[in-house]
């Protein structure tokens, strides 16, 4: 153990400073908004207000796949919402999610506007609205459902669990992080042989259930999230490194990544997103020179 000392907890627990880390600053133990600022609409009924984090890349990936199929009543106005800055604290998104966590969507198609939080609800309302990527029949269905549910439920591991203590952090403990490693290799393991089964997580069909699973356990085996693929010998799951390589590849889901991305090559960034040109490649800018 690399411990050093016991922590004895109190009898009860009070917030007196900071824990420390990447998200110290916006980690609180009340909910609730800091301050009044309304949300920006735009032009089309289908409103999302979100970051390019894995939760946030599953509900562009599901829009774009929609808008790919010509369903053009799915086509939406993208608000970038700057966690790090406490944008998720404003009385608006607060009001679209009271948990104040992105990505938050609004549909103003409905009388009142309908707000759907979480990914996971958000996803399975866009399939059931407008009839796509998730089967009818029960036992299809039910089997796409499941696997959604495993992913909202696995999740916390591998990004609040694995994700925290090994790579935000303010100081590594051993403890912790072999106890979610170890329970991070366990759900890969899952899908792998899943996957060594079906083409797709819930069977022969791409489904919300792939767009759920991808950005969290596909980025992490395509070496995207926190630096952690040797360590984790992703290479050893062949099977989910080919059906991350085979997702990652679809138009659609290169045009969802992109979209709310504020870090990373310029090229990949688009903040906002209010029409399909917003993601076309800019043109390159000639220099003086030539």
């Amino acid at each position: 153990m690399s411990e050093t000392s016991t922590y004895t907890p109190p009898k009860v627990w009070t917030w007196e400073q900071p824990n420390g880390g990447e998200f110290a600053s916006i980690n609180r133990p009340v909910s609730g908004s800091t301050h009044e600022k309304d949300l920006p609409v735009g032009e089309h009924p289908l409103q999302l207000y979100s970051l390019a984090t894995p939760n946030g890349v599953k509900v562009t990936i599901m829009l774009e796949e929609l808008l790919a199929l010509g369903i053009e009543a799915a086509e939406y106005d993208a608000w970038l919402i700057r966690i790090n800055e406490g944008d998720q604290f404003s009385s608006g998104f607060v009001g679209a999610n009271p948990n104040s966590k992105i990505p938050a969507l609004v549909d103003r198609s409905t009388t009142p506007p309908t707000r759907v939080f979480e990914s996971g609800s958000i996803l399975l309302y866009l399939a059931e609205k407008f009839g796509a990527f998730l089967p009818k029949h029960p036992a299809a269905r039910t089997e796409t459902l499941n696997w959604l549910f495993w992913q909202m439920g696995s999740a916390p591991y591998l990004g609040g669990g694995f994700g925290h203590f090994y790579k935000y952090a303010p100081e590594k403990f051993e403890y912790p992080i072999d106890r979610f490693t170890m329970e991070t290799k366990r759900q890969i393991d899952v899908l792998e042989k899943a996957l060594s089964e079906r083409p797709y997580i819930a069977g022969d069909d791409y489904t919300i259930a792939d767009m759920a699973i991808f950005p969290w356990y596909g980025a992490l085996v395509l070496g995207r999230l926190y630096d952690a693929a040797e360590f984790l010998a992703v290479d050893d799951y062949t099977n989910v490194k080919a059906w991350a390589e085979k997702i990652d590849n679809r138009p659609a889901v290169i045009r969802g990544r992109k979209v709310n991305k504020a870090w990373g090559e310029e090229h990949e960034q688009v903040h906002e997103r209010h029409s399909a040109d917003d993601l076309e490649p800019k043109p390159a800018v000639e220099s003086a020179a030539e």
